[in-house]
């Protein structure tokens, strides 16, 4: 029902910073909390950052506190990941994912609709 397509990945050098971007189809973007989720090679899925559906209330993981901010544009239906100074271990591919909100996770497998993923890439 709700379709997700990230965007803005790329190779940047560390103490560069990226935007990604997560295109969200559908009338019902509101219905749902939307988080941010990396996954770098031999890892799992790790919690980034995540907004409830009214844009007034994020949380994050500690290691990206202060660093990476969310944010939405429920008018656009549109979610951004703003990722400053990065490190090269911030290397991963990124995802957006969206649940209905009704309570706050940092659970992937909570989250029931995924975007592709974009390749983030941070050369020392």
């Amino acid at each position: 029902q709700v379709q997700l397509v990230e965007s803005g990945g790329g190779l940047v050098q560390a103490g560069s910073s990226l935007r990604l971007s997560c295109a969200a189809s559908g009338r019902t973007f509101t219905d749902y909390a939307m988080g941010w989720f990396r996954q770098a090679p031999g890892q799992e899925r790790e919690f980034l950052a995540r907004i409830n559906r009214s844009g007034t209330t994020t949380r994050y993981a500690d290691s990206v506190k202060g660093r990476f901010t969310i944010s939405r544009d429920n008018a656009k239906n549109t979610a951004s990941l703003q990722m400053n100074s990065l490190k090269p271990e911030d290397t991963a591919v990124y995802y957006c994912a969206a649940d209905y909100g009704r309570i706050s996770t940092s659970d992937p497998k909570k989250y029931r609709y995924w975007g592709q993923g974009t390749q983030v890439t941070v050369s020392s």
